[in-house]
């Protein structure tokens, strides 16, 4: 009753804001440039896209401010052991959403814009989203998809999602002490929070700049809801070759996700979340949000056209976010002074070769990417159906600079599912609903390594984007099923001898080293790492021993 009752309050509130004479609803994008330059939220490069700079606290996600509202009735359904998962209670976010609608009703600018995020739409979730900021806003008309004229065929028609933004608002500390976070940055209560009410389909972001904190909340909607409907989400890029194939790419921000997905020899569907339904794959977005630092324009043509072509500023609406312009209005993207974090935000029409519909049939080959640090892991391998189960589940990566706040050097992690802060259900759940599709489909798994090779970062050089690009067309054309292979007994993979394009040498990362003894060091701490974590996390969680079996080490 007491949730009825919140819902009727949050729904009389929201009529009441959206009546208001200062809401500007579903505005044309050219409106949102002209607004954002206008009112000085951004400022028009030499190509013609807008560029912002965010607060220092807002230049990457902030994990730590990430909640998820605890209600009894969906308890059960979220994994409170991941660290990701971090409860609110429902009186603290009630408190939220009052202080949003109080700002919002002050603001002399309200925008409102209808999306979607999903482009098949069955299972396409409407999504309002509302801020004062035309900036973000237009933000959300790159990344998030047009309202399909059939969105009554989906699931979701009638339980749609609504998301508050206030970007540069702060929380009011003393209201909130006891109920948020020390921040230590500031000694004090946090004043940012990104939140999602789960039952109620309500999302708030306030005081966080970055639009990826905007972007991330739906997504982890989206991979909270789509189970129960029977699809599987990834965090995934997805592309589709001539004859119709789809290859699904796995990994974090900086393991070259969005970079290898835009490849003119291959439609690009999306860059970073799809879908897994009996349809086949579908992405959830519209745009691409790729890292900037040090992009090369003869390495990655596709994403530096996409965000540097010229074009006049009413009609680009690409966005660069927290890099360094100069006065003539060029960007510096080797300059990390503000953060080796800085993003550009484009449609996907923007890229040369892409797929409009954003779908297409079930999955091909599966790539999990991985930077490896430690240098110890082959540049590409294959693996079984349980060996593919197990590294999902452990989604090993080093954590690159600048993705998250307070990341300054590369940092062993494990992430579930290659996403684990936006995984918010039990493990079990995604790790089976994977294993069905691998068995239903006979999908590849390959796993490829775009970290360092030959010895560790500091000592090696990390694998040239080149072979890299070499390896995967290798994986996707089909050209490593049946070429030999030799078991790596530590990590249970399996390495290719030869590939076509890359040096033999590179292949096994043990040759690769000058000291073969220094690699059996750091390649068994790597896979102890492995088993520590592994049973932490997974221990109580009811996975299958042939799939635990395949632990580094066991």
């Amino acid at each position: 009753m007491r949730n009825r009752e919140m819902m009727m309050d949050f729904d009389g509130r929201l009529a009441r804001l959206l009546e208001r004479p200062s809401i500007v609803k579903n505005p044309e994008r050219e409106r949102l440039i002209q607004d954002a330059v206008e009112r000085r939220e951004a400022i028009v490069s030499a190509g013609g896209a807008l560029a912002a700079w965010t607060p220092p606290e807002s230049t990457g996600r902030s994990p730590q401010d990430t909640l998820t509202v605890q209600r009894p009735e969906s308890a059960d359904t979220i994994d409170w052991d991941s660290p990701n998962n971090i409860p609110i209670d429902e009186e603290t976010f009630d408190m939220v959403l009052e202080d949003a609608f109080s700002s919002l009703n002050e603001k002399s600018h309200v925008y409102e814009l209808d999306r979607v995020i999903g482009a098949d739409a069955t299972y396409a979730l409407p999504v309002r989203f509302i801020s004062d900021r035309a900036f973000i806003s237009l933000f959300v008309d790159n990344m998030f998809r047009p309202v399909p004229s059939d969105i009554e065929k989906s699931v979701f028609s009638d339980r749609p999602f609504t998301l508050l933004a206030l970007p540069y608002d702060k929380l009011d500390p003393a209201r909130y002490e006891g109920r948020l976070r020390i921040d230590p940055r500031i000694e004090g209560t946090s004043t940012m929070m990104i939140a999602m009410d789960l039952d109620r389909r309500i999302g708030v972001v306030y005081g966080s700049a970055y639009g990826g904190s905007v972007k991330k909340l739906m997504f982890s909607v989206m991979n909270y809801l789509l189970p129960a409907e029977g699809i599987l989400p990834l965090h995934c890029s997805a592309n589709e070759g001539p004859n119709g194939d789809i290859a699904l790419l796995l990994g974090l921000s900086g393991t070259g996700k969005t970079t290898l997905s835009a490849d003119p020899r291959r439609a690009l569907l999306g860059d970073d979340e799809h879908g897994w339904s009996d349809n086949g794959i579908a992405n959830f977005e519209n745009g691409c949000y790729a890292k900037l630092i040090d992009l090369d324009a003869d390495k990655e043509p596709e994403i530096f056209r996409a965000i540097m072509h010229e074009d006049a500023p009413e009609q680009h609406g690409a966005i660069v976010e927290n890099a360094m312009i100069y006065p003539n209005g060029t960007f510096d993207l080797t300059d990390d002074r503000l953060t080796p974090n800085s993003r550009g935000s484009y449609p996907l029409s923007y890229l040369s070769n892409i797929k409009p519909s954003s779908v297409g049939e079930h999955a091909s080959t599966i790539l999990f990417l991985t930077a490896d640090a430690n240098g110890v892991l082959p540049p590409i391998s294959r693996l079984t159906r349980d060996q593919a189960m197990f590294w999902f589940l452990m989604g090993y990566t080093s954590k690159l600079a600048g993705t998250e706040t307070g990341i300054v050097e590369p940092k062993t992690t494990f992430s579930r599912f290659f996403g684990e802060p936006f995984m918010p259900r039990n493990p079990d759940v995604y790790a089976r609903m994977l294993g069905e599709k691998l068995d239903a489909h006979g999908t590849d798994v390959y796993l490829v390594n775009t970290g360092w090779v030959g010895g560790p970062y500091g000592e090696a050089d990390r694998v040239d984007i080149d072979l890299t690009r070499a390896m995967v067309h290798a994986a996707l054309s089909g050209e490593l099923r049946d070429v030999e292979y030799d078991a790596n007994e530590l990590f249970h993979v399996s390495i290719p001898r030869t590939c076509p394009g890359v040096p033999t040498e590179l292949l096994d990362p043990r040759e690769s080293w000058s000291d073969p003894a220094a690699y059996d060091v750091r390649a068994t701490k790597l896979a102890a790492e492995f088993a520590s974590h592994f049973d932490k996390a997974y221990g109580n969680k009811g996975i299958a021993p042939e799939v635990a079996a395949q632990c580094p080490g066991n």
